[in-house]
């Protein structure tokens, strides 16, 4: 069934290639016209972000919760961890635990990723590193949070 091995390769993505950070190896299974969530196209975009991430977050790893796939696209759901001991975009280290959750659809032609589109929680991710104050307000604090030193 095409959407077995669909999600097969979507979860292989995860555990085989983004996890190891075996991300130079990406273009066995992402199309060199790939395109998702960062500018640069084919395997070395996506690489591109995930280098990034992984510089933030060296020990970073992504748990697939939930993979449904329909025809030739593929919904994952997902919590990555990992602990901010690198420079990450603007945010200099924290050393704080971090959890944050997303979901992504990706499409799949001839065996290969070829479309992603990708929606993280960027508000929880922004209150785990600091750079936004916790609100009691809004609810319970994001997984892995931590308030700053020195706060109650």
């Amino acid at each position: 069934m095409p959407s077995d091995s669909n999600k097969q390769l979507v979860r292989r993505l995860y555990e085989d290639y983004i996890n190891p950070g075996r991300l130079d190896r990406l273009g066995e299974i992402v199309s060199p016209d790939f395109v998702g969530p960062g500018p640069q196209p084919g395997p070395a975009g996506f690489a591109t972000i995930m280098t990034n991430l992984r510089t933030g977050f060296p020990d970073l790893v992504y748990t697939v919760e939930e993979l449904v796939a329909e025809g030739d696209r593929v919904a994952v759901r997902w919590v990555w961890r990992g602990t901010h001991t690198g420079p990450f975009r603007t945010f200099a280290p924290t050393g704080r635990k971090v959890e944050n959750t997303g979901f992504a659809i990706f499409q799949v032609a001839d065996g290969k990723l070829v479309r992603a589109s990708v929606e993280t929680d960027r508000l929880g991710f922004l209150v785990s590193v600091g750079a936004v104050p916790y609100d009691p307000a809004f609810g319970p604090p994001p997984a892995g949070y931590t308030p700053p030193a020195g706060s109650r």
